[in-house]
């Protein structure tokens, strides 16, 4: 298999509300191109902020998505595109696009094609970005660097 392509969002700013409607946007951008999405949360953090934003963050969108782990009657294909999650049991229905808000690497993130990874200039994170970014190259990975101006 080869390895995910991985990509930093840097954002200029640290309001963390700008952070999560930039992935909102991405998740977005992503599911309307058809693909399937993860995006990872730290245990206990703000996946359920982000889970009501994405029904909030546009007057125009509609991402439909549903919590891992929650009871699921439909067969995979039949699921919600986007997958949020605050733990680390990814599998195969999740897709090909994890875009990683918790403060590590994504376990399981070789088996993505895609790793999205979104940083904001709040001094904790955008050092544990530059953490994930050494991990990332010393694994052989060049990830691309984005510098988005505009946050929101």
């Amino acid at each position: 298999m080869a390895a995910p392509r991985v990509d930093f969002y840097v954002l200029a700013g640290s309001d963390p509300g700008a952070r999560l409607r930039f992935a909102c946007r991405l998740v977005e951008k992503a599911w309307l191109m058809r693909n399937r999405v993860r995006v990872q949360f730290d245990a206990g953090g703000e996946l359920a902020a982000f889970d009501q934003m994405l029904w909030t963050f546009s007057d125009r969108s509609f991402v439909p998505h549903r919590r891992a782990g929650d009871p699921e009657s439909a067969p995979a294909s039949a699921l919600p595109p986007v997958v949020l999650a605050d733990t680390a049991d990814a599998d195969a229905s999740d897709g090909g696009l994890v875009v990683n808000l918790a403060a590590v690497v994504p376990v399981g993130f070789a088996s993505f094609e895609r790793v999205a990874e979104v940083v904001d200039s709040e001094a904790g994170r955008r050092q544990r970005g530059r953490e994930r970014f050494r991990f990332y190259r010393e694994r052989g990975i060049e990830p691309a660097t984005h510098e988005m101006r505009s946050e929101s």
